[in-house]
């Protein structure tokens, strides 16, 4: 591919001739497949007994696997069951160093598409509180439908600036991971008009943008929380030297170690800009080092007290409002959600536990969205199919990945169903939740989202 001749120069400056002969041979390279497996659902061994796909570990993420170009996951009816999530290798190396624990209170501040946040939710199994914000409200709608496929209910998503957030959220998080904007060198051979974009003063704009975005993330840290602090770039201003200047600015800080294997390597303290031999406990997931595209990841503890806001926990609608769900759950599901429900105009949602009231913040999603209230009914919500495992229906329709029926289901036809019982109907992929349908007559009735139904795939 063609790359800007500053950039070659520059890069031959930084790495010496022969590594960076090594390094810019691999934008010539095919670039690395990979899918992690959701583990919310199903288990690594699992999806590789399932399905018919290539699969190879990715030696630094136990649920992460490459895939060959042929095997198609996108294209599976896997992929819209949530079963795994279509996620860069070496961006997956993020998630396992932030390392979340059930029932903490993690942000994930930079969080679209959702591949992070979904491998933490997915680490936190679903308990716990965690925010996922993006700025861009295009990007936060895809954050949004990628959280509700993989099944995830301990999720708010926001749309809102770091700045807000800060003020909202002073001192309160666990966790926070900024997988920064940035210049995206990493990105370049998924990209290639990325390439032209690129310049200098690009890579200066996104550090000053970085460092802004860190001084607001800093102050939502609570006491010993811990700051994680990735990019897909390559460039010492975006990596070693924000992070240089962070703990400089920040004495409070200290930067953790980040376990490393399978090829990566130590931040090189030399591009750094500082004497801090701190520095080479950073992460630096290089191409030419490893099977993955690149990434920087740095792991940072605050030591230091953190002014709090006082947060008041949401508050349940009365039960009496829920009557109409409450029989829809009895009828169909055997299962019971308690918890914090919340009405945004006539949709229902369940909150996380213990989520705090987000006032006048904007939120694309809050948690688990069970359906619509209409007049003296309930419609469940396309989420409900997708945060259950199939024994938890009661009436269950079940499509095999070895015929063509899960295509038509897909494109949104109507189905036939001799001898089903009538009503909402969970539609299964070799026992795994698709999506809703409704029976009567000997039909079902398609309840597939025709936002999501995949044109030209029926029969």
């Amino acid at each position: 591919m063609s790359l800007p001749e500053i950039f070659i120069k520059r890069m031959n400056q930084l790495m010496g001739t022969r590594e960076a002969a090594e390094f810019l041979q691999t934008y010539d390279d095919r670039r690395a497949l990979g899918l992690r497996v959701n583990t919310l659902k199903l288990s690594p061994e699992k999806l590789r007994t399932l399905s018919h796909f290539h699969l190879d570990p990715v030696p630094f993420c136990s649920s992460g696997f490459y895939y060959e170009a042929a095997d198609e996951p996108g294209k599976h009816p896997y992929h819209q069951a949530g079963l795994y999530y279509i996620q860069e290798p070496s961006a997956m190396f993020v998630g396992v160093t932030v390392a979340p624990k059930p029932g903490e209170k993690v942000l994930d501040l930079c969080a679209a598409p959702g591949g992070k946040t979904t491998q933490i939710a997915a680490a936190m199994k679903n308990e716990g509180l965690l925010f996922a914000n993006e700025l861009y409200p295009k990007r936060a709608k895809a954050l949004s439908e990628n959280v509700e496929r993989l099944g995830i209910t301990n999720t708010v998503v926001t749309n809102e600036t770091p700045e807000r957030l800060a003020d909202y959220f002073p001192g309160y998080f666990d966790k926070v991971l900024v997988d920064a904007p940035c210049s995206g060198e990493g990105m370049f051979r998924k990209d290639p008009e990325a390439s032209e974009f690129w310049s200098p003063d690009h890579v200066m704009e996104c550090a000053a943008l970085q460092a802004d975005i860190l001084d607001h993330a800093y102050r939502m840290l609570r006491k010993e929380g811990i700051l994680i602090y990735s990019t897909c770039t390559f460039s010492p201003e975006e990596d070693e030297q924000t992070i240089s200047k962070l703990l400089k600015k920040y004495p409070d800080l200290e930067l953790l170690p980040v376990g490393k294997k399978g090829g990566i390597e130590d931040g090189r303290t030399s591009w750094s800009g500082t004497e801090n031999p701190a520095i080479q406990r950073t992460a630096r997931l290089w191409p030419h080092r490893l099977h993955g595209e690149g990434h920087f990841v740095a792991k940072i503890l605050k030591h230091g007290d953190s002014p709090e806001r006082k947060q008041k926990n949401a508050s349940s609608v009365k039960e009496s409002l829920l009557k109409d769900y409450r029989r829809f759950e009895e009828t169909y599901l055997a299962k019971k959600w308690h918890g914090t429900f919340y009405f945004a105009g006539n949709q229902l949602f369940l909150l996380p536990k213990d989520c705090p009231n987000t006032g006048k913040l904007k939120v694309v999603r809050a948690g688990l969205h069970l359906g619509e209230q209409k007049k003296n009914r309930f419609e469940p919500n396309h989420a409900l199919a997708l945060a259950l495992p199939a024994d938890a229906f009661n009436l269950r329709f079940r499509l095999s990945s070895e015929n063509e029926d899960w295509k038509a289901y897909l494109s949104g036809e109507t189905l036939p169903a001799p001898n089903a019982e009538k009503g909402w109907t969970i539609v299964t992929i070799d026992g795994y939740p698709l999506g809703w349908g409704k029976t009567a007559g000997g039909i079902l009735k398609n309840y597939y989202p025709k936002g999501l139904r995949r044109r030209g795939l029926s029969r």
